[in-house]
């Protein structure tokens, strides 16, 4: 084997685990509803990197909790990673051991006192039309898919 074929091997290996390693880590989102208008709109396509640190003003992707409410309506679910049903993207207002912002949690959770540990207090931009933790209260670090990079490029024409 030349040295011209052992090269080409090399990088078409290392491609490939690049490609793994990348979808591993990365994902691509579609936002469905408005809950985070204007800063993203439904249909657009956002870039998420699985796991990592939350921290106040990140973007995620979360699973949907009902912590002891009813589901909210497919039209409140906003992110499509499996079913809209089951995730959300939302704006993080507070880690554990944060205060939470006034009106950011709903009875008994608003005691006044700090985020307990493995939770978030997550809001969506849009405060009229979104199911966040004003209605259901603390939402667990442990259902975070990750944390959204950026908005993905539209294909242009």
């Amino acid at each position: 084997m030349g040295p011209m074929v052992l090269g080409l091997g090399m990088a078409l290996g290392t491609a490939l685990i690049t490609g793994t390693v990348l979808r591993r880590t990365l994902v691509v989102v579609t936002v469905r509803g408005g809950s985070m208008e204007p800063t993203y709109r439904d249909g657009e396509r956002v870039l998420v990197r699985r796991g990592g640190r939350c921290a106040v003003g990140h973007v995620v992707v979360v699973r949907q909790g009902d912590g002891g409410h009813s589901s909210p309506t497919p039209s409140q679910a906003v992110a499509a990673v499996g079913t809209a049903q089951d995730w959300m993207i939302k704006r993080v207002a507070a880690v554990a051991g944060d205060r939470p912002p006034p009106g950011a949690l709903p009875e008994p959770y608003a005691t006044g006192g700090s985020v307990p540990p493995g939770a978030l207090v997550l809001l969506g931009d849009n405060t009229h039309n979104s199911y966040d933790s004003r209605e259901v209260g603390y939402f667990p670090t442990t259902h975070v898919l990750g944390t959204v990079l950026r908005p993905r490029p539209r294909p242009s024409c």
